[in-house]
């Protein structure tokens, strides 16, 4: 897991989604905080320097740390739809 910040967020969470493996999501609150990690299996919290108090910040950490990804069937059932979008295209004949 990591913690990424930039101005607005938007850049390094799609820097970081450009690396295999990694599902960086942009948070602005502590519930899509946890929710990216119970939903999305997201393991990079990214938050803007701009617009994220320390406080804000604070709770967002909290409930990202205290967030485990979703063993609910139909939450793993959404989880591996995302997991066949991040494959490579096919290019066809």
């Amino acid at each position: 897991q990591g913690i990424l910040f930039c101005w607005t967020g938007t850049g390094i969470s799609i820097a970081a989604n450009k690396v295999p493996g990694i599902r960086a999501a942009l948070c602005t609150d502590a519930q899509t905080a946890e929710g990216a990690r119970k939903w999305n299996d997201a393991n990079i919290l990214c938050m803007s320097l701009r617009l994220t108090s320390e406080e804000v910040a604070r709770e967002m950490l909290e409930a990202w740390f205290a967030s485990e990804p979703s063993s609910d069937p139909e939450d793993q059932a959404c989880l591996h739809l995302l997991e066949r979008h991040e494959q490579p295209a096919k290019p066809t004949p």
